[in-house]
């Protein structure tokens, strides 16, 4: 895949080019983070959309990044930024 820029607001991800298609993947996931890289673990850059009050599950955890990836209601998955969430209390 072809590694393009570096996001300027989650700075842990660059925008990759793949035949099947683009994304945003955290560069610790290539083996480089510019040029031409070959990816060293798989990610899914599936982001989930919602609604304030929406309950999620979180699934998995990726805090370098600052996402977590989360479950629907409705069963749906997907990342979505740490900074949208809020505790259930």
């Amino acid at each position: 895949m072809q590694v393009g820029d570096r996001d300027t607001e989650w700075p842990e991800f660059v925008f990759v080019t793949a035949p099947h298609g683009t994304g945003w993947v955290p560069a610790r996931h290539l083996s480089q983070s510019s040029g031409r890289a070959i990816v060293t673990t798989a990610y899914d850059t599936a982001e989930l959309p919602t609604k304030a009050g929406e309950v999620l599950e979180v699934v998995a955890e990726d805090l370098v990044s600052g996402w977590q990836w989360c479950r629907s209601s409705s069963g749906r998955e997907g990342w979505v930024p740490i900074r949208a969430l809020e505790a259930d209390r």
